[in-house]
């Protein structure tokens, strides 16, 4: 008697997950994610890192110039019609590239593994719509999400400075 194997079944989900088409991305975008994230590659190992962990290696002004590039891919999402839980993972993704990047030394190496950009475009390509467009709604929240990052920048800036200032005073205390 032949044995009977199970029939595997996918789900609706599944399927609607596999049909899903990625959308097509400009050009310039698509440039600009691989600048910051992928632009030079290691020979043997493989290893990609672009302007975000090169720039990065200077304190807080690195990130900080990164972030600013990293902004405009979060503005893009809208055009593209990404989902607003979608854009608040983009900016999640920013905002940590942004906090274990200025950490000196860890940050570095953080930026070297960690591709915001590359993630953030590929949210854009998988969970965007294509549609060209935003309502005045989806940039109002990006705009209110862009202005909560730079207000994380600024207080990590501030807290830095306070960091060194104690460390300066430190040292003059020793001599």
């Amino acid at each position: 008697m032949e044995e009977l194997q199970p029939v595997k079944t996918r789900s609706r989900l599944t399927m609607a997950r596999e049909e899903r088409k990625q959308i097509e991305i400009e050009e310039g975008l698509e440039r600009l994610s691989k600048y910051l994230d992928n632009w030079i590659k290691i020979p043997v190992v493989g290893w990609r890192f672009g302007l975000d962990a090169l720039i990065g290696l200077v304190p807080n002004v690195g990130d900080t110039v990164t972030s600013l590039a990293s902004f405009y891919i979060l503005v893009s999402g809208v055009r593209y019609g990404v989902p607003k839980i979608t854009l608040l993972r983009m900016a999640f993704n920013i905002g940590l590239d942004y906090l274990v990047g200025v950490i000196p030394f860890l940050g570095d190496t953080f930026d070297f593994f960690w591709k915001a950009n590359k993630q953030n475009m590929d949210l854009i390509r998988t969970r965007g719509t294509g549609k060209g467009k935003g309502t005045t709604g989806d940039y109002l929240f990006v705009g209110l999400i862009i202005l909560l990052l730079i207000a994380l920048l600024i207080g990590s800036i501030v807290a830095s400075l306070y960091i060194l200032s104690l460390i300066v005073s430190g040292i003059r205390d020793l001599f």
